[in-house]
Formats: structure tokens, sequence, C-alpha cells
């Protein structure tokens, strides 16, 4: 197996069939998962919406306590998507795993409604929140995969990051219609999250579908995945070079959160309108998602995984630069979109067909979790950063951070001379 496809997408082989193929519609499997993860986003973003508010301007909390809830959001769980990555891979039942993952999730949102205004409380609702989503992204990316050609995975990935960024867009329209019609009630907003996330549950059992290994090319009566052979990834070349670079793009991303506090001092936007920042940037992520994927399967992965870092580097300078008024919400949520498109599915799309569909679960959840665990410290950081300099002094070292992980990153994966063939150890 190799990992030319982070320079270049697969190409067309003479079994591959006639070139219209490029343009044929993602399986059934990838739309029925697109339409789970549209319904959760809905639910998840509704939450994320009112959440900086609710614990900044509502409880309080300083910019460093914030950095640590919301690297705990991201990043504190992450080692529990290596778990369920590897007891999907072990067990072969994904879709049950998943189906675990979206379930806390949304009983998550009920958490909310019994942690009142205690910190630590709400921390710990948050913490199952991520548990779930740790243990359900991986398992499901992995059914991507399998249910989808590697050369037409960034396609795939773009349409179902697309479906993921309709619910993105419509969660944060959702919160400022309850806001809208029952006031400051953060509750109502937690109650409707759940029954949403409820909804999404069903919806999984229902239609998706769960894809053996020996459809995707492997053998369904192969020995379980051991422990040993699982971390055995780590100890080979391209695999570990993978899990590296997405852990330094971790360090470079501060969180949405930040992003749009930095953008509401700015603009002193009233309380009512902030949910609206994120319906912004889930709008070109929309749009630009399945465009940006069927691209990397054109030109290559990286370069796009490139171009979308530099999009969040350019929307970090922005914050601190002289644009102002409407220009700069237009210019700053547009590239914040435009990083997430090129960037969430195009970078499990980079590192699928480097894995064995055997690990594939395990080696997309320690990707996964290179990068969270990279959040975490970057959240934390930037938090200090702000309460000891200032916003406008941490965003401009957070822009300078993006410039040299890139740097590090092209160095990592950039090189053909360093992409060989590899085996897993058993």
């Amino acid at each position: 197996m190799y990992l030319s496809t982070v320079s270049r997408p697969v190409a067309d082989g003479p079994g591959s069939g006639p070139r219209r193929r490029r343009f044929a519609m993602v399986s059934g499997n990838v739309v029925a998962l697109g339409t789970v993860s549209l319904i959760t986003d809905v639910s998840a973003e509704m939450v994320a919406a009112v959440l900086p508010l609710y614990l900044v301007l509502g409880l309080h909390l300083s910019p460093v306590a914030f950095g640590v809830l919301d690297g705990v959001h991201t990043g504190a769980t992450a080692l529990l998507r290596v778990v369920g990555g590897f007891a999907a891979d072990r067990f072969r039942r994904r879709k049950l795993i998943a189906g675990v993952g979206y379930a806390l999730s949304a009983v998550a949102k009920l958490g909310l409604l019994l942690a009142g205004r205690s910190i630590p409380a709400i921390g710990a609702v948050i913490a199952v929140d991520r548990i779930g989503k740790g243990v359900r992204s991986a398992p499901r990316d992995a059914l991507i995969t399998l249910s989808t050609p590697p050369e037409a995975l960034g396609r795939a990935f773009g349409v179902h990051r697309a479906m993921d960024s309709v619910g993105a867009f419509l969660g944060p329209l959702a919160a400022f219609a309850v806001l809208l019609v029952v006031g400051q009630s953060y509750d109502a907003v937690f109650v409707t999250s759940f029954c949403i996330a409820a909804l999404a549950v069903v919806v999984l059992v229902l239609f998706v579908r769960e894809r053996p290994d020996g459809e995707a090319g492997g053998e369904t009566d192969d020995p379980k995945v051991s422990v040993r052979e699982a971390f055995g990834l780590l100890r080979v070349g391209p695999a570990r070079r993978l899990v590296l670079a997405a852990a330094m793009l971790g360090l470079a991303t501060i969180g949405d959160g930040f992003v749009y506090l930095l953008l509401q001092r700015r603009m002193d936007l009233g309380l009512r309108w902030f949910p609206l920042l994120a319906v912004g940037t889930s709008l070109a992520y929309l749009l630009l998602a399945a465009p940006l994927g069927v691209l990397a399967d054109r030109i290559g992965r990286l370069p796009v995984v490139i171009g979308g870092y530099t999009a969040l580097g350019a929307t970090y300078l922005l914050l601190a630069g002289p644009v102002d008024g409407w220009p700069l919400i237009v210019l700053a949520l547009t590239l914040y979109g435009a990083f997430y498109a090129a960037t969430d599915g195009v970078l499990i799309a980079l590192a699928g067909p480097v894995l064995p569909a055997r690990l594939r679960t395990t080696g997309i959840a320690l990707v996964q979790t290179g990068q969270a665990l990279a959040y975490l410290v970057s959240s934390v950081l930037f938090g200090l950063a702000w309460q000891a300099w200032g916003p406008e002094s941490a965003i401009r070292v957070a822009a300078v951070a993006v410039a040299g992980v890139l740097v590090g990153t092209l160095l990592l994966l950039a090189s053909p001379s360093r992409l060989t063939t590899w085996k897993v150890p058993r």
C-alpha cells in the first residue's frame, strides 16, 4: 500500500471503468451517514452557538478557563477515539460503535440542564459529549472509506462534509429561533438539541449499513485485530508521519469560540446575533466542501489541505488587522469556512488509502487523536496568551504558528522519496 495519494490522486487504471465514473454519485451508505451527520450537527451547533456566550458572559469565565473548557470540548477525551477505533476494527462492528457515540452525545444535551451553573459539572457534561464524538468519528469515517473506491474518496468526504455543514448551517439558526421565541432561555436550546440528536440515532439504526471488510478487499475470516497490530501502525513511516502531521496541524487551530468572540468584540455585536456568526462559516463550508473534495481527487489532497490552513492563517491576520465592519465579517467567515472545507474531510481522504482495511478505523482514530490532543494544548495556550498579552497579540502569534506548522507539514509529507511501501507488523 502506498502513500502516493498524499501528493497526487490515484490514477484510473485499465480496470477502473469508463472515465465518467469519476462523476458518479456517491454510495447510498455515504448519503445515509451524511444524513445522520446533518441531523447531529443541527443539534451540536445549537449548543455550540450559545455556549461561548453562556460561559463567558453568563457565567463570567476568564479566557483561560474558557480555553480549558474549549480544549476539553475537543481534546480531553481524544484517546477514546483510539479505543473506539480499535473496538470497531477488532469486532468489525463499526456501525454499532458509531451508534453508541451518537447516543452519548444526545444524552449529554440533557446533562447540560442538570449541570446548572456549576463549572465542574458543565465540564463533565462537555466531556461526555466529546466522548460520544470521539467514539463515533473514526468508525463513521471508516465506513465512508470502505464504501467508496480510493480514487473517489475526496468526492465522498466532500459530499459527506457538505451534508454535515448543512446541519452546522441550520443549527445556529435553530438556536437563534429558539432564543427569539423564548428569550434568553438556554434550557430551551438544550432540550430542543436533545430531541434532534435522538432523531439522528434513529436514522443511523434504520438506514446505515455495516460494510463487511470482505467488500473492501479484505477477508472476513482474518484473525481479529490485536492491540500489538493496531499500535504497530505507529512503527511504520507513512502512518507515523500522518499522525505527527495531524498533531502539528492541530496546534495551529485555536477553536471556533475564540474566533467568534474576537469578531464579536471587534464589531460590538449584540448577544442575540452572536449565533449567526457560525452560520456564515457553515454557509461557506457548505458551498465549498464538495468542490474542494473533487479538486483534491484531481490535483492531490495535500495541496488542498495546505491551502486550507493558509486560509486559516489569513483569518487570524484579519482578526488583528485594520479591516473592520461588514467586510471583516464577510472575509473572516468565508476564509474560516474555506479552511474547514479544505481540511476536515480531505485530511481523512488523504489518510484512508494509506491504511489497510482491517486497521482503517484504528488508523483514522490515531490521526484524529493526534489532532485533537494538539487542539487541547493550543486552546489552553491561546487562552493564556489572550489573558497575558491581549486578544490582538495572541491572534498574531497564532497566525505565525500556522506558518510554522505548514512548513513542518510539507517537510513531513511532500517528499516523494520518503513515501515507501510498508507492512504493519502483527
